[in-house]
Order: structure tokens, then sequence, then C-alpha cells
């Protein structure tokens, strides 16, 4: 009976100490992918002298969160940096230049009750009123007229992106997402490539891309490479590279809705650590459990939800290589998102 009592105490010690080592592994994993995620305090930054946010209503507590999930409409501003900081990035683009730019901009409006989805492409190259933006270290930049959408984020950084993002749509930027390039590469890796169709050749020296037209299956070097690409295919402007994108984004979505992550823990962290390690976020979704809540919050939002337009554009009188909004057409397709 000693012997059996001296097992059993032996089995039981092993059992707290497992348990106390996963406990103390899952607190680990917590707190590593917490601290992947950058923040800026936007909100902070622009005070009050931005649109008015939409009215949110929760929905009541469900079996996964303690507190109601919201589910009334969210705007939020996604930005693609193309900054070469870090020497992944550098070797992802293709170059050594400093600064960054928002090589990709998109705002993605959710429909209240967060079941459908409006992704909205702004052409990099379109020419805006810049307003006059608060700079971290002090002061503010001048307002400026007739100048490239992307030079906000050049000059300014996130603020300044979501200020003149607000000042030209009058939509209250409620959440900031940006990821850089080794980002999204690791992103796309983690879930185990993506499947795109192209509708034709694509052979670009800049992005390095040479793809058939017809099915491929896209690793994260290559995801992003079409993500890139302009200078291949169409007229090489930027409005061509948007239409990759927006097929892109829905294969995404159509990748993460097929493949099993909750029952797949391996996968499920190394898709949680490439999406938060390129993350910069505001103050809002820059913790864990507000990425979360927000994934939970979106879980009747499907891919073929997801409707992805461009900004309407013409061609700009000051210059045959850049665009500015069409009107009114502009104004309605903001004014539908409100």
């Amino acid at each position: 009976m000693g012997r059996r009592s001296g097992a059993l105490k032996i089995v039981g010690l092993t059992l707290a100490g497992a348990l106390v080592l996963g406990s103390a592994a899952v607190g680990w994993v917590y707190w590593h992918l917490d601290h992947n995620i950058k923040s800026v305090d936007i909100n902070s930054a622009l005070g009050d002298d931005r649109p008015a946010p939409a009215m949110t209503t929760p929905s009541p507590a469900d079996s996964v969160s303690a507190s109601p999930l919201p589910t009334g409409s969210l705007n939020i501003l996604v930005l693609g940096s193309d900054s070469r900081s870090g020497k992944a990035n550098k070797e992802l683009g293709g170059g050594d230049s400093s600064g960054a730019r928002s090589d990709t901009a998109m705002v993605v409006h959710i429909d209240a009750g967060r079941t459908k989805a409006t992704v909205v492409s702004i052409p990099r190259d379109t020419l805006v009123t810049r307003p006059s933006c608060p700079l971290a270290s002090g002061g503010s930049t001048a307002v400026a007229y007739g100048t490239m959408f992307n030079s906000a984020y050049a000059l300014g950084g996130p603020v300044c992106a979501v200020k003149t993002v607000e000042s030209i749509t009058n939509v209250r930027m409620d959440h900031y997402i940006e990821i850089d390039f080794s980002g999204f590469a690791k992103l796309v890796d983690a879930l185990g490539g993506v499947d795109v169709t192209t509708t034709q050749d694509i052979d670009d020296d800049k992005s390095h891309l040479r793809l058939a037209a017809g099915a491929h299956h896209l690793d994260g070097t290559q995801a992003l490479a079409l993500a890139r690409t302009r200078h291949g295919i169409g007229d090489g402007s930027d409005l061509g590279r948007i239409g990759l994108q927006q097929t892109l984004v829905k294969a995404l979505l159509e990748q993460m809705a097929g493949i099993k992550l909750l029952t797949d823990p391996a996968r499920l962290y190394r898709v949680a650590d490439a999406a938060t390690a390129g993350l910069t976020t505001d103050t809002g979704l820059d913790s864990l459990t507000e990425l979360m809540r927000l994934g939970q919050s979106l879980k009747g939002l499907t891919a073929g939800r997801v409707r992805t337009v461009m900004m309407p554009v013409v061609t700009a009188p000051s210059d045959p290589n850049r665009v500015i909004a069409q009107e009114p057409a502009a104004s309605d397709l903001w004014a539908s998102l409100r």
C-alpha cells in the first residue's frame, strides 16, 4: 500500500508539474504575442476635431466572451507599409530606400451586425489636400494642396494618414491597422500560402514577379510581390495593382476560412505570431485581448460577404500620371459608409 501510495504521489506531482509548466507556457505565449504588437495613440493625437464615431450596440454575452461583443458598424484604415527598416524588410523591399510610405491603403467598412463588409482601396497616387497634422516631435505640418495621398504617411506617420483619410472621406476611422513587408510575407507563409488566379501574364522587373495567366499557389514572398506588382500589368499605374491587391485580400480570407486553426495549435501559434509581429495598431487594438474580441465579433463575416471596390477616380488635369477623386461618385461612396 505504501509503495502504491508513493507511486500515486509521484504521478500526482508529475501531473501538477505538467499543469504548472503548461500554464507557464500559455502565459509566455500570450505575453509574447501581446508584446509583438506596436501601437500609436491616434485618438489623443487628433483630439475631437474629427468626424463623429458611429454608435455601437453590444450583443448579449456569448460563451466565448464574458462581456457582450460589439455588433455596431466599424471603419478601419488598413495600411501596408513599404518600410525598409530591419533586415527582413530591406530584403523584401528590393532596395535600401529610407523612410516609409503607405504602399497600400484600404478603408474596411464593417456593416452593423458584422456579417458584411466593404473594402475601399484608395490609390496611392491620388492628389488630395493633406490637412495640417500633429507631429510626434512637436508642432504640426502645413496644409498641402494637390499632393499625393501617400505623402501623409511618409510625412506624419499613422496619425497623419488617419487624419488625411478622414479629411477626404468625412468618415471616422474607428481603428488603424498597419502591416509591413516582412509581416505580410510571414503571415501568408504561416497560413500555408494562398491560391490566386491571374487573368493575364505578369512580368514585373520591379517586384521580381513572373507568372503566367492562370491558377497559382503563392508563398509569402510571391504574395507580397503580387501585392506590389504594377509595372508588369495594364498601363503600369497603381490602379492595376489595386485589382491584384483586392484579389489577394479575398484569397487570404478564403484561405483563413479553409484551414482549421483551432484544431491545430502549432499552426495557430505560427499564424498569430506572424500576424502580430509585423503589426502596428491604434491603442484600441494594441492587445491580444482586443484583437481577439474584434475577431470574435466578425465570426459571421465570410469571404463571400466582402465587397471590394476602388474609390472612383479620374486622371488629374495637372498630371497624366496622377488621379483625383471622381465626383460626385466618390462622395456618394463615402456617404454610404457613414
